[in-house]
């Protein structure tokens, strides 16, 4: 095993134990509002300080980036860990059993290790860049699909960036018209490692984060998908708008997005 990856692996799984056992007691959790439908928990604090701990022990001069604490600078930022340590909290808090740990490592702007981690179902996806993509040890591999008449597409509401809605609407009535069902799930990390995984067949969400979609990312494409921004570019770890899914799955989503976007989501 990659020893990055290995430390990324040791840290997800750490973070995991301390994310289920406050599972288990949901009622204890503090809970703070970031914005609308946008919460952070004291999980969310002890899982990134647990992560950045088991990566600080191993790589002490790298640079982490998380969700809840920003940039952690080290001496070497050729290395950036990319962090979110509770992919799916207003699932957590609710008491929906759908979240996970993401963390990516980038190395000069090239993501080279990858984990997702599914506390509850004890699924662990991973990538090694050139080296493909594995959920528990097997190998993944997208769907293989021409048309989306069969196909179940993965979304996200855009409730960040609530000045899309009415574009995500048409281009979710488009979609929808086209496809077999649509499914919102409330996790990107775990929606990207779906497409991988063949769960999913495609997937799209507007106003996403880096570290929402930094390791989901390459997990997706080491199982041979293909992923862009809106307009067919790679400009989605900027933007926060991804696509995703197997090569024609991807092609097809864009083609219909297209002619929809606003000039918001055209950049």
């Amino acid at each position: 095993m990659h020893p990055m990856l290995t430390i990324a692996v040791r840290a997800a799984r750490a973070a995991g134990q301390n994310i289920m056992r406050a599972y288990t007691e949901l009622d204890r959790i503090e809970v703070s509002s970031k914005g609308i439908n946008d919460f952070v928990t004291s999980v969310d604090k002890e899982a990134e300080a647990t992560i950045t701990y088991q990566i600080r022990k191993s790589y002490p001069e790298h640079t982490i980036v998380g969700e809840e604490k920003g940039e952690n600078r080290g001496s070497n930022n050729d290395y950036v860990w990319i962090v979110d340590p509770l992919d799916g909290t207003n699932n957590f808090v609710r008491g929906i059993p759908h979240f996970a740990i993401s963390i990516a490592l980038q190395h000069k702007g090239k993501t080279e290790v990858a984990v997702v981690y599914d506390p509850v179902r004890e699924e662990l996806f991973t990538a090694v860049r050139g080296k493909g993509a594995k959920l528990n040890d097997f190998r993944l591999r997208v769907t293989n699909v021409n048309e989306l008449t069969s196909t179940m597409i993965g979304t996200g509401f855009p409730f960040k960036a609530r000045q899309h809605t009415e574009t995500y609407m048409a281009i979710f009535g488009e979609v929808f018209g086209q496809c077999a069902d649509l499914r919102r799930a409330g996790s990107a990390a775990l929606d990207l490692a779906y497409v991988a995984a063949g769960r999913l067949d495609g997937f799209f969400e507007i106003g996403l984060k880096p570290w929402d979609i930094a390791a989901g990312d390459l997990i997706c494409r080491e199982a041979g998908g293909t992923v862009t921004d809106f307009t067919g570019n790679h400009n989605y770890m900027v933007s926060g708008n991804i696509v995703a899914g197997s090569p024609k799955v991807t092609t097809e989503l864009v083609k219909i997005m297209r002619p929809l976007l606003n000039e918001g989501l055209k950049r």
